[in-house]
């Protein structure tokens, strides 16, 4: 198959039947059974958003792993990866994926088509043209979705697409048998008696076909049989229709006789029911839709549904569909601008109905009242109305039924008050909008509604408030569209002020509302305020949710899992998963990843604002900062096995922890957590939890230094250093004071450092012994990246020696890696090769992978400054495959820089510019300015040794200018000596004499031998 438009094949899926996915004429590798129930899901319901949890259902049934959620996604990824274009077809919406497919590329949607196209052609008259449209979509009928291996789940979707086949086939045989087809049909119509022996429709087409073509007793037999099974199955005799047509059998009764077909019109008035009678033309139809608003911006998508559903072909139900979203998203707005682009295709009446489901100071309507409006708004008169509702809904059905009414219901409650009000006929469209999602209502189609993009946000100021005062103040436009956090009532009410305030400018109203605790306020105008619309929805909750609502406001992270929010609130789990449930049905919470749930900007700033003396925010948030102490630490026994433990006071109640099944959960927990363990251990601080503000702190740090975040990694190193010194244990403020002087290092702050590290020290000498051999290690590179190489050589093996005699192989490896470091940059080669052989061995033993990496490329360096290029490559290749750009990501612009450098020794030159260039932007992106320079200086050299010494001095410059500013004397010489180098190379010997004698003092201040300083 090759698309009409660029001739190229394009991706196409049968579903009825087996799973095929074709590219052109190559049939696709579809990947495990798990990816194939996923991508059947979805294709089940083309252009619909299917939820994440849906998609567990059908791929597990009823015992879903643990990681459910997770896997779901990676069979995503992998179909993504597996389908051409796979990226477009499978898309991320809200809480789930769609499948976006063109009319040819799914069987399903073909055979959807060819069945209208079937009943359009009976309608206008025309069999023959139906029954080559049926026979096309019995031609696509394979057999059961999936072959019936599908789950549950699946088979139940595959029962309702049966039965419409089975409803094309009896309508097919019928057509044929009209077109006095008879003895041809046997054959095909016995094949599907025997898989379906108790339809009694097909059974009826099988003995009018034997009977026309002259069989009448195996007609007869036919009914006997059946009658027989339905007795022995069901208990029931065949139905009045199956008999009357053996009764004219019997008879031989000309009704059933052979015949040439009926004329056109008489067929089609047969096959379809008769038009339904339309109200009088003498009065115009009811419309009392509100007026449409000229500046309607955004919702394409949203639009484009309630069009496409609004104009479909009748499919023998009503058509029902429903926008849900929070209070200010413009749900009205949205359905009142489809009602009236829609209103043409309706011709018999557009009715308008405000349920007040939430509506400041007004109950909600009762059924009964409302339908009494609609019956009186389509000319029915008073004496003509029931009075009780049961009559009355009937009435309404029986007087819908015979009009093509779009009808619009506006501000729902619940399901209870729209049901009645719901009109069955094909004919009608319902569109509902509300704040909570009826799930009751079978058969309706939901859409829900979210944020204005910041493009939407920007356009629709621009049209409110015109294009001369947006221009003039574009960049307070973008600031005013952000603060209203994409709700359409915010951005509507801020321009209202600014229309009522001429001389108000937009900046001026940005800075009123950039106070948060004022905020709300500040979007109200006339009767209209965002804090009224979402009180609403707060006072229709029940207190104990209302309490959950005020206190969830206190988590300040972007995304809440249950385990965070039974901590808070104080529950178990399950309990906290239905108030977070609740809240989401109450739009009052977002979900942008099962399992996640978040508030939206304003909403959380009405949570605080409403917070009441009772609720106890202490002890919510105590409980808060002690589960996330406890999943730290549940997540760095995954990631980090070999360090100290510090032991936490048990809870009374132990919260219950997410389950984290090896070292990618846990590091994806700490992702997904990292904003909110950042405001959590400042709160714990702030609040005087001193012992849960260290541990947390501390845990924290592993995985800051892990993704390279190092000032948060300083921060946090204070705030565990401030708590410490509340707490009044030496011990861990020996430890907190190390990690502070870590971080000074990472970021170049080295005389800060030593000070941090010599206090650490002497809190340690006295009573922690292991504490003593961190801080002395600390020392020893601190006086390295300084250029006290004897002093740092004296520290380091101090610290060995001591990590061997406490047995802490990890710190151990460590220490030699750093001295390992020392002694290249000292230009002591064999000794560096020499201890960072042993790290390297001590890591891999310990499967300490970010200390391997770091030990084999310092390996490599002492290997390359003894000439052995080929061991060099060797270590670093080895470093390259263990990298991860995600985890020490500046580690590893080093390494990609060394080994550009190697393979251009070697003369490997297909690579270099590639690993050269990646390792600038990783640094660039990803590292401090510390190693910012190392790389500088490394990707420097080798653009001299390319032939390039303009962009080799703009480097070494770049890295002198860093080296220098932090006092990190090496790679200040380097970089002198790679200025002189490229000054030559250019012709200017007066500038590279002046680098040389600069970087000369600095080599011999540092003592640094003459192989150390060779190029």
């Amino acid at each position: 198959m090759e698309s009409a438009v660029s001739a190229r094949p394009v991706v196409r899926f049968n579903i009825l039947g087996s799973l095929e996915g074709w590219h052109g004429d190559r049939r696709l590798r579809l990947g495990s059974p798990t990816q194939e129930r996923v991508l059947v899901t979805l294709l089940l319901e083309p252009g619909r958003m299917v939820p994440v949890p849906r998609l567990v259902a059908a791929a597990w049934d009823d015992e879903p792993p643990q990681t459910a959620g997770h896997q779901i996604r990676k069979a995503v990824a992998a179909l993504r990866t597996r389908i051409p274009g796979g990226a477009g077809l499978i898309v991320t919406d809200g809480a789930g994926y769609r499948a976006v497919l063109g009319e040819d590329q799914l069987d399903l949607h073909e055979f959807g088509r060819r069945s209208a196209e079937a009943r359009q052609a009976v309608a206008a008259g025309q069999p023959a043209e139906a029954v080559g449209h049926l026979r096309a979509c019995l031609d696509l009928w394979r057999g059961p979705v999936m072959a019936g291996t599908g789950g549950s789940v699946i088979s139940a979707a595959s029962a309702a697409l049966e039965e419409r086949h089975m409803a094309v086939a009896e309508q097919y045989f019928e057509l044929q048998l009209e077109l006095g087809q008879s003895t041809e049909l046997v054959g095909a119509l016995r094949e599907l008696v025997t898989a379906h022996p108790l339809r009694e429709t097909l059974r009826g087409r099988l003995m009018l076909a034997l009977y026309r073509g002259g069989r009448q007793a195996e007609a007869l037999e036919e009914f006997g049989r059946v009658r027989e099974l339905l007795v022995e199955e069901l208990g029931i005799d065949p139905g009045a229709e199956l008999t009357r047509l053996y009764e004219a059998i019997l008879r031989d009764s000309p009704e059933v006789a052979p015949r040439v077909p009926q004329s056109v019109a008489d067929r089609a008035a047969h096959l379809v029911p008769a038009p339904l009678d339309r109200p009088s033309g003498s009065e115009p139809a009811p419309c009392t839709l509100p007026y449409d608003l000229p500046d309607f911006t955004g919702r394409d998508e949203e639009l484009a549904r309630l069009l496409a559903v609004g104009r479909a072909p009748a499919g023998g139900c009503a058509r029902i569909v429903g926008v849900d979203g929070m209070g200010g998203s413009g749900k009205t707005t949205l359905a009142v601008h489809a009602a009236h682009l829609l209103a043409p295709d309706y011709p018999d009446g557009q009715l308008f109905v405000d349920l007040r489901g939430f509506s400041p100071g007004e109950k909600a309507q009762e059924p009964g009242a409302v339908l009494h409006s609609l019956l009186r708004t389509v000319g029915i008169p008073d004496d003509r109305i029931p009075d009780d509702l049961e009559r009355r809904t009937t009435l309404w059905r029986t007087v819908s039924a015979q009009r093509k009414l779009l009808l619009l219901l506006d501000n729902a409650a619940d399901a209870a008050q729209v049901r009645p009000l719901l009109p069955t006929s094909e004919d009608c469209l319902a569109i509902l909008t509300g704040r909570v999602r009826m799930l009751e209502l079978d058969g309706a189609e939901w859409l829900p509604l979210g944020l204005l993009s910041a493009d939407d946000s920007t356009t629709l100021l621009t049209r409110m408030l015109g294009a001369d005062r947006t221009a003039a103040e574009p960049q307070a436009v973008d600031q005013l569209a952000r603060l209203c956090c994409g709700l359409p009532l915010a951005l509507r009410i801020t321009t209202a002020r600014l229309r009522n305030r001429p001389r108000w400018t937009v900046q001026y109203l940005v800075d009123r509302l950039a106070d948060e605790t004022r905020r709300l306020r500040e979007m109200s105008a006339g009767e209209r305020s965002v804090e009224a619309t979402l009180r609403l929805s707060y006072q229709a909750m029940e207190e104990d949710r209302r309490v959950a609502f005020r206190l969830l406001g206190l988590h300040p992270g972007s995304a809440i899992d249950v385990h965070s929010a039974a901590a808070l609130l104080g529950t178990d789990v399950h309990d906290a998963e239905d108030v977070l449930e609740h809240l989401l049905d109450a739009h009052l919470l977002e979900q942008h990843e099962a399992g996640l749930y978040g508030f939206h900007d304003l909403v959380r700033t009405y949570a605080i604002s409403v917070r009441e003396a009772e609720d106890d925010e202490g002890a919510a948030v105590e409980r808060l900062v002690a589960y996330y102490a406890l999943a730290t630490e549940q997540a760095c026994k995954m990631l980090f096995p070999g360090r100290d433990r510090f032991d936490n006071p048990a809870e009374p109640s132990a919260p219950e922890l997410p389950r984290l099944d090896g070292d990618e959960q846990a590091l994806a927990w700490f992702d997904r957590e990292h904003e909110a363990l950042l405001a959590v251990v400042a709160q714990a601080g702030a609040r005087c939890l001193h012992r849960s503000a260290t541990l947390l702190a501390r845990d924290l740090l592993f995985y800051l230094d892990l993704r390279g975040h190092y000032e948060e990694f300083r921060v946090v190193g204070r705030i565990g250093v401030d708590a410490c010194r509340q707490l009044g244990d030496s011990a861990l403020l020996s430890v907190c004071l190390g990690n502070l002087a870590v971080a000074h290092w990472w970021l170049g702050d080295f005389q800060d450092g030593i000070t941090t590290a010599q206090e650490a020290l002497g809190l340690a000498a006295t009573e922690d012994r292991r504490g003593e051999a961190m801080c002395i290690d600390v020392l020893g590179m601190l006086h390295g990246a300084i250029g006290n190489f004897d002093e740092a050589r004296i520290y380091l093996d101090q610290g060995i020696a001591l990590h061997r005699e406490l047995g802490s192989p990890r710190a151990e490896a460590v220490a030699l890696a750093n001295l390992s470091t020392v002694e290249t940059w000292a230009g002591r080669y064999a000794e560096a090769a020499r201890y960072a052989a042993q790290a390297t061995e001590l890591n891999r033993r310990l499967g300490e992978r970010s200390n391997e990496i770091s030990s084999l490329t310092w390996l490599a360096l002492a290997h390359l400054g003894t000439g052995e290029d080929e061991r060099a490559r060797a270590c670093l290749a080895q470093a390259l495959e263990l990298c991860d750009e995600s985890r020490k990501p500046a580690n590893v612009a080093v390494v990609l820089a060394q080994w550009a450098r190697v393979c251009q020794r070697l003369g490997d030159m297909r690579s270099v510019a590639e690993h050269a260039e990646r390792a600038l932007d990783l640094v660039s992106a990803e590292g401090t300015a510390l190693r910012q320079a190392t790389v500088a200086n490394v990707v420097g050299l080798v653009h001299l040794r390319s032939g390039a010494p303009e962009q080799a001095m703009e480097l070494h410059r770049h890295a002198h200018d860093l080296a220098s500013r932090l006092g990190y004397r090496f790679e200040t010489a380097r970089a002198l000596h790679g200025m002189a180098e490229a000054a030559q190379a250019l012709g200017d010997e007066p500038m590279a004499r002046q680098h040389r004698g600069a970087a000369e003092v600095l080599y011999d201040a540092m003592r640094v031998t003459d192989a150390g300083r060779r190029f």
